[in-house]
This record gives C-alpha cells, structure tokens and sequence, in this order.
C-alpha cells in the first residue's frame, strides 16, 4: 500500500458523491498534562457540529457523513485514538474522557455545539453536555444508551483487534479484517486500515488506537478479550443520572442491527424528559453503513 497523506482519500469520495469538497485540516493542542488531542476541523467558518466516534475508531470514521453534511464541523480523535495520545492509567471511560473534549470545544468552537457521539464517544457527549451546558445547544447519540450491556457487540470484532500488535505492513492488515468479514470493499478496507495505522521507526506497522493493544495484553496475561468483562472498559456508561442531566434537547439515534435494543430506547425515552428516537436500517457504525441517512438526522437536529 502506497504511503500517502490521511486526506487524499477525500477526492475520490467527494467526486463518487458529487459533491464539493470543503476545505479540511489536522488540528491539535497540548493539554496541561503535556499529553496531545487531536482533531479534523471542516469548513473555513466556525464548526455548528462537534462529533465524537466510537471506541477503536478515529475522527475519520465521520468523513463521509460530513461530505453529505456539507456544514463547519469539528470531528475529534478521542484520547488514546487516531492522532491523540494514549492515557497512561487507560482509562477510557466518559466521565474521565470529557474534561478533554471540553478543553477542545473551549479552544476550536465559538459557540454551543450540536454534539454527537457514536458509541463510546455518545457516552462521551453526554458527559460533556451534563457537565457543561453552555456547550451543547443539542446532544446526539449514536446506537449507545447507559443501560446497553457491553458485551453486547459482535465477539469477532474484540477477538480482531486482541491479535499481534504490530505487522510488516498494511496490506497484512486489510487481509485480517476481510478474513475477518469487516471493513467492507478492499477499497473501503484499504482506507480504513490506512487511517486507523501508523508506521513505527522500525518499519513495523501498528493500530493507533490503544484498544488493541489493552486487548493484546490482556490475552497474552490469559483473559479472554472476547468476554464482558474484558471490554466493559469500552463501552462504560455515563451513567442514567448524567444523561438524565443534560439541558439540551437528547436525540438517540439506533440502527435497527445495532447494540440499542427497542427496549433500551424505550428506557431512554422513560429517563430523559423530551428525549426523541431515531431509527437507521443498519448495524451499529450507522455513520459508515448509511452516512447518508445520518447526515440528514443531523441536518435536521439544526
């Protein structure tokens, strides 16, 4: 696979789907700790929407829905993803994930945000919105409620990511996840390893996200990282209270084939005063499977 740089799959998206292509650049900061957060800001004018992606995944898993979107927006890397660095203690749960993205709004945004999260990034988002108000006109989350039960989630997709934590390339690496039935097309595989990657010094190549190398270890110290309790880290709740805390109007986005149930929603909707409910025809990566449908939700949320 040829080097080449994290925004030149764009184009070619952008011509499939007939749309301009807007102006995108890498941002980051140091926070006070000296660690790095990353981002992607979309747009020349201040971003309208803030997203937050799922665990294991990056700001990029957003960039078609935002071609369809078409508006300012700030797409970020969670810490211990993508560009961001990884946490010492790897404590990758929301409330401790949320002063970060706080830190971002307050620095990249100049005005309260349609926050959305997907997943991990959807507890998140409610942490941040619970937390500081002024921040979040709207909060959207994405197939995630406290109440889903993390081992929910399809047990290839953590037995994927617990393999060797280095490889000699990224061909390698498109050839495990199409064994393992994800990633789509090659095409489509192609990319995602590609900005989900990095080339260490030595030539070796690695997932950015710590995750896989959390689960690596925890099989290589004899866990099983296909069981709940391997990945409750990943998927931990917010919490009903926080959510049920937030001011701004809650929008629950579900796919039909994803981790919230029709009772789970049911459970958000009883929880959260005026909290509304979405549906999308797909699995849990609405924003991969039907970006389309999920720019146009979002669209509406503005």
């Amino acid at each position: 696979m040829p080097e080449r740089d994290e925004f030149s799959f764009l184009p070619a998206q952008a011509a499939h789907l007939g749309c301009d292509l807007p102006a995108v650049e890498r941002v980051s900061l140091t926070l006070a700790d000296g660690r790095t957060l990353s981002g992607l800001r979309w747009g020349d004018a201040p971003p309208a929407v803030t997203l937050l992606h799922g665990a294991g995944l990056n700001a990029h898993t957003w960039d078609t829905t935002l071609l369809h979107l078409d508006l300012p927006a700030l797409a970020l890397d969670l810490p211990g993803h993508g560009d961001s660095s990884w946490r010492d203690d790897a404590a990758y749960v929301a409330r401790f994930l949320a002063p970060d993205v706080v830190t971002a709004l307050e620095e990249w945004t100049a005005g309260p945000q349609v926050l959305v999260g997907h997943s991990l990034g959807g507890l998140t988002a409610a942490a941040v919105a619970a937390s500081r108000p002024d921040l979040v006109s709207r909060l959207a989350i994405v197939d995630i409620t406290p109440g889903v039960d993390p081992s929910a989630g399809p047990a290839q997709i953590r037995a994927f990511f617990a393999g060797p934590t280095d490889w000699a390339s990224r061909e390698e690496l498109v050839e495990r996840a199409l064994s393992f039935g994800l990633g789509g097309s090659p095409e489509a595989a192609a990319r995602g390893v590609f900005l989900n990657s990095r080339v260490r010094p030595d030539g070796r190549v690695e997932w950015k996200h710590h995750f896989a190398h959390l689960a690596a270890a925890a099989a290589n110290a004899g866990a099983d990282p296909t069981t709940p309790d391997a990945v409750r880290a990943v998927l931990s709740a917010t919490g009903w209270d926080d959510l049920a805390g937030v001011a701004a109007p809650v929008t629950l986005i579900r796919g039909e084939r994803g981790f919230v149930t029709g009772t789970d929603a049911e459970e958000l909707e009883r929880r959260v005063a005026g909290a509304e409910v979405r549906v999308l025809s797909t699995g849990h990566n609405a924003q991969e499977e039907d970006p389309e449908g999920l720019a146009r939700l979002i669209r509406a949320l503005l």
